[in-house]
């Protein structure tokens, strides 16, 4: 244990988490398969969380009262230095709050509190966003966990699937250069099975806003190996995504928001999507992660 890292452990399972971004970095089970994305060079990151926004603003601008803030894409959490406030065998927690740096971005006061528990098959993230101010809190949350893809060796991507646990047939939102299109493409998702291949992200994410499901589970189609079930509560819409030109991982995204409409250009507090919090209100999301082999 460090101060820039944390492990949990519950039985076979380990999760290490970052100071840096409250990002989760590794999450193994007992026969040592890894689920989380490395971060190599086609894409950095392993499990950012996207706070105050989901996806990207218009020109990256956000306009309050009068004045213009520089915001790119994502919002800034997942690169700011978060506070540890606990740190357990099982659980640890981690807290940014709002400071003159975040105040030269986004004019407003919060607290965001990241909280990971484990036990013996899965882990739970909890976000809370709590508005320490006195005006109402604009603000978007999601979560952008990128998983190996294969999740073992030597097995084809395309033999992976997505089971979700309702049928998910109304038409999908995609983004173009980051901005939500208004036009929407036919559901991927036949029934409540999306088979995944790489040519599915050549328009980049998948968007699924509203989503039907609180759960998908994630493995080979002819059902051996490791898997995973991701589950989400409080959350809206869901972002699938891996890189266009193709790359080993698959993202399982879900947020409480998404991307400005390319359309779209107005005060931030009218942007679709997001949540509005009342001085003192707070708001809890959360998704857990359960892996297995069968």
């Amino acid at each position: 244990m460090t101060d820039d890292t944390h492990t949990l452990r519950s039985g076979s399972l380990t999760a290490t988490i970052k100071a840096h971004g409250a990002e989760l970095c590794s999450l193994t089970d007992g026969g040592g398969t890894e689920f989380i994305w490395q971060a190599g060079p086609e894409w950095q990151r392993h499990a950012p969380l996207l706070f105050p926004i989901v996806g990207r603003l218009g020109n990256d601008e956000m306009r309050h009262l009068g004045k213009t803030y520089r915001m790119t894409q994502h919002g800034f959490a997942r690169d700011s230095r978060f506070t540890w406030a606990e740190r357990g065998e099982r659980s640890c927690a981690l807290v940014l709050e709002d400071s003159e740096a975040t105040r030269a971005l986004y004019p407003f006061a919060f607290r965001l509190i990241a909280t990971y528990t484990i036990d013996e098959a899965s882990l739970d993230l909890a976000l809370t966003v709590v508005n320490t101010g006195d005006e109402t809190l604009p603000v978007s949350v999601g979560g952008h966990p990128a998983f190996n893809w294969p999740l073992q060796a030597g097995v084809p991507k395309e033999s992976y699937v997505l089971t979700f646990t309702e049928e998910e047939p109304s038409p999908v939102r995609r983004v173009e250069a980051g901005l939500l299109l208004a036009a929407t493409d036919p559901s991927p998702v036949r029934g409540t099975v999306l088979a995944l291949s790489e040519s599915l992200f050549t328009n980049d994410a998948v968007i699924l806003a509203p989503v039907n499901s609180d759960a998908v589970r994630y493995a080979a189609g002819h059902g051996a190996g490791p898997w995973l079930r991701m589950s989400w509560r409080g959350f809206r819409e869901l972002g699938i995504w891996s890189k266009p030109t193709g790359a080993p991982f698959l993202c399982i995204e879900p947020w409480r928001g998404y991307a400005s409409p390319k359309e779209f250009d107005g005060e931030f507090s009218d942007k679709p999507g997001l949540m509005h919090l009342a001085p003192g209100a707070a708001e809890e999301l959360s998704y857990r992660i359960e892996v297995g082999s069968s």
